[in-house]
């Protein structure tokens, strides 16, 4: 038997890409690893500290509000999001009319640039101006996000929740019509209720694409910075100085390079770390649950 060999030419053509992303990715790594060893006091002069920014950061209390605040953010945006996202994308409809105008409507908020979702939320929240804080004040509800820290914390989430919702949505969206018609019609000729179809059908059809919505809405709240940044600040006080804006404040305003250069390094490795347990966890569950079924 003549075993077919695999041409692997196409490898050239890309090649030059991966050679484009890995400069682009290393050098700026490793300069961020060489100032994190290291400190200066300007002039271009370097002095060899070894790890111990990173045992500042690691032991900084400072360092563990801010992870713990990023932490709270994403947990909380992953629960409202993936659920309210797959109750969308089963009340759309799946032919018609009302499809392409469903799917622009909930690709709208995605196009807009994230400095503008928060400048858009900044002024809509604002008691004097703003239409939502204007209206609040007017019922006689005492809403502030520059002085209330819970005010704060509910504009951001609100305002994420508004933003981002919508991949979700998309993307359940997409896993929902690819289902054949013939899963739903033996189904109904076995008499399944709505929350069997679900559970059995529906919900183990859209695993991988839920995988890629939790991962990509965990990574991106992760790393949240501009909304939360243009629309508070990191205020009132500290309370939504998230990781993000805690390490550019290190880094620009008070300049302090090889700290922030340390905790950039730990920041992406946290990423990483929870992405993959993430990814981990939910390719398990569903290995399970196709060995159940």
């Amino acid at each position: 038997m003549i075993q077919k060999q695999e041409n692997q030419k196409a490898w050239f053509m890309v090649l030059p890409v991966f050679l484009l992303v890995a400069f682009s990715a290393i050098i700026p790594l490793m300069t961020v690893v060489n100032y994190s060893l290291q400190d200066t006091f300007g002039n271009n002069q370097f002095f060899w500290v070894g790890l111990d920014w990173f045992r500042e950061i690691i032991h900084s209390e400072r360092f563990h509000d801010a992870f713990f605040r990023q932490l709270m953010f994403s947990g909380i945006i992953l629960a409202i999001e993936i659920p309210l996202g797959i109750c969308i994308a089963l009340a759309m409809p799946k032919k018609g009319w009302a499809v392409p105008v469903c799917l622009v409507t909930m690709a709208l908020p995605l196009l807009i640039p994230w400095n503008v979702v928060g400048t858009i939320w900044q002024i809509f929240g604002r008691v004097d101006i703003g239409l939502l804080g204007h209206t609040l004040a007017a019922m006689g509800i005492d809403y502030n996000y520059t002085q209330d820290p819970i005010a704060a914390w509910i504009t951001v989430v609100v305002m994420d929740v508004w933003h981002w919702t919508s991949l979700v949505v998309l993307l359940c969206y997409a896993g929902l019509c690819s289902i054949p018609d013939a899963y739903y019609q033996a189904a109904k000729i076995d008499g399944a209720s709505r929350i069997a179809v679900f559970r059995y059908i529906q919900l183990p059809k859209m695993q991988r694409v839920l995988l890629i919505a939790v991962l990509l809405r965990f990574m991106d709240s992760f790393m949240i910075y501009t909304e939360p940044f243009v629309i508070t600040g990191g205020g009132p006080g500290n309370s939504t100085t998230f990781l993000s804006i805690d390490l550019v404040k290190m880094a620009i305003g008070q300049f302090d390079l090889g700290p922030a250069a340390a905790m950039s390094l730990i920041y992406f490795l946290v990423i990483l770390l929870l992405s993959w347990v993430f990814y981990t966890v939910m390719s398990n569950v569903g290995e399970e649950s196709k060995g159940g079924a």
